[in-house]
Parts: structure tokens; C-alpha cells; sequence
């Protein structure tokens, strides 16, 4: 079976697959200062619950735009498991050339849901991630990375917005029924809503007429489907695409062999 490990700013998914379907799914807060002790500790309890053994995991792969945690996500996967991880870079075989000034400076979460997203939909196609920050991704039909955007993610957007304004509370994020907000709160819910879908509406209107050509245009993140019920632009969702890059990542490249030396730490993490 294959671990699967996706660390983002705020969360990292770790997910099972057992070469037919997803066993297991979970999520845990980022903390790069968290143990691969600590992490043990907690996956192979879940794990357990699933019906899941450790002995069972016979390889790995890391996505991380957390370079602080990935130290640790390695020595789980070395001390716990006793697989050296295949960790996301641009280096590796993706199946498709990566089109941008510097592909080092590519977000692995971006390139990993180029590939799912190719793969499962063809191209082309942009793909707009809900996380920490807001990204548009876009690939051409044989699925080549072309670049993309990067804005301030929502919930990032109403914690900033809270903490400049002295006068203005937190919020939750939610679809208002009107535009316009009659009180505070729902004014503030109006312009981070559908601030965000006129935005989501303009750059995806813009990406198309610079590419020009038609293009699909799929979501994924926890906010998705959220965000989908105020826009007709949005064709798919897929909640787990991230995941699923990471899995086809691992089957497209040679798997990484654990040895004495590798289990020394590597310098820069």
C-alpha cells in the first residue's frame, strides 16, 4: 500500500491507497515544530481504527509547500514505516513539461494537481485550488504547466480584514442570499463571498481569452464546493486531486531505496 502525505499552510492529509482505492484519510494541523514521533503516534491510531497495519505500507510520497516539516514527515515515513519517501520536486518525471521561468519556484500542490487534473479530465484545463492562498493553475491540451496565479486565500482574507479594521468582527465564510448587506456582519459576508466569485469570474474570463482556446476549468480545496454555488465557471470538483496527483507522481517515478546513509538528515531541512 502507498502512504500518501500532502502538508499545505494550515492542514496535511495523510491518506492510504491500496492500488484500487482510497483506505484512509486524515488531516492534522501544520506544525513543523511536530515530531515524527508525535505523528506516529497519531496516524497509527487512526490507522488501526481503519483496520490498517503499518507493516502494510510498502512505499511513500510527500507533497509539502512546507519545507520546516518536511524533516520530520521523512523520518516518519524512514523510522515508522521503513520506506524512504518520494518527496515532490520539479526534478521528477510529471508526464509533462513544466513552462515557467524557474519550475523550482512551483508550488508542489500546483504541479500535483496539473497531473491528477490532466489525467482525470484532460486539457486543457485551469485548476483553481481553495487553500491558505487562492491558486489558478493552468495547462495546455497535452497537459504542459503554462503558470498561473496566486491570490490571498478567503479565510485569509476575513483574518486580515478583522485584524486591520478595529471595528469589524470575524466572520464565517457563507453564501449570503442578497449583495447587499443590511448590517456589518452580512456586508462583510457579501464582499468576501462574492468578492470572491467576481474574482474567480474575471481572472478565469481573462485566463481564457489570453490562452485562447476553450479550456475546463475544475476546482478543488475545502471551500470548492462553497464557492461553485455562486458561479456557473466552475465545471468540476475534486476534493481529493491533490491526493490523487501524489499517487500518480509515485507510480510514474522509480521508488526511492532506504538506506543507513539517507537516514541522516539532509541538509536544508
Amino acid at each position: 500500500m502507498l502512504l500518501v502525505v500532502d502538508a499545505g499552510n494550515t492542514n496535511i492529509v495523510f491518506a492510504v491507497h491500496d492500488g484500487h482505492e482510497w483506505r484512509g484519510t486524515w488531516r492534522i494541523a501544520t506544525d513543523p515544530q511536530r515530531t515524527s514521533d508525535e505523528y506516529a503516534v497519531w496516524l497509527l491510531s487512526l490507522m488501526q481504527l481503519t483496520g490498517l497495519r503499518r507493516e502494510q505500507i510498502e512505499a511513500a510520497v510527500i507533497g509539502t509547500v512546507v519545507p520546516a516539516a518536511l524533516y520530520h514527515l521523512r523520518r516518519l515515513c524512514r523510522d515508522w514505516f521503513t520506506v524512504e519517501p518520494l518527496v515532490a520536486r520539479a526534478m521528477l518525471d510529471w508526464g509533462f513539461e513544466i513552462k515557467v521561468d524557474n519550475p523550482e519556484e512551483v508550488g508542489a500542490d500546483r504541479l500535483l494537481n496539473t497531473l491528477a487534473g490532466h489525467q482525470n479530465y484532460a486539457g486543457p484545463l485551469m485548476v483553481i485550488d481553495f487553500g491558505t492562498a487562492t491558486t489558478f493553475d493552468v495547462a495546455d491540451a497535452d497537459g504542459a504547466y503554462l503558470g498561473g496565479i496566486i491570490a490571498p486565500g478567503i479565510n485569509l482574507s476575513i483574518e486580515t480584514l478583522h485584524r486591520a479594521a478595529a471595528r469589524l468582527p470575524r466572520i464565517g465564510i457563507g453564501r449570503p442570499q442578497s449583495v447587499i448587506g443590511r448590517n456589518t456582519v452580512a456586508a462583510m459576508q457579501s464582499g468576501i463571498y462574492w468578492g470572491y466569485v467576481a474574482m474567480i469570474e474575471g481572472l478565469v474570463a481573462r485566463v481564457k481569452v489570453e490562452f485562447g482556446h476553450a479550456m475546463k476549468v475544475l476546482a478543488t480545496g475545502g471551500l470548492a464546493p462553497l464557492v461553485a454555488e455562486g458561479t456557473t465557471v466552475i465545471e468540476h470538483i475534486d476534493p481529493d486531486l491533490t491526493l490523487d496527483g501524489l499517487r500518480l507522481l509515485a507510480a510514474r517515478n522509480p521508488r526511492p531505496i532506504l538506506s543507513r546513509e539517507r537516514l541522516r538528515p539532509i541538509e536544508g531541512e
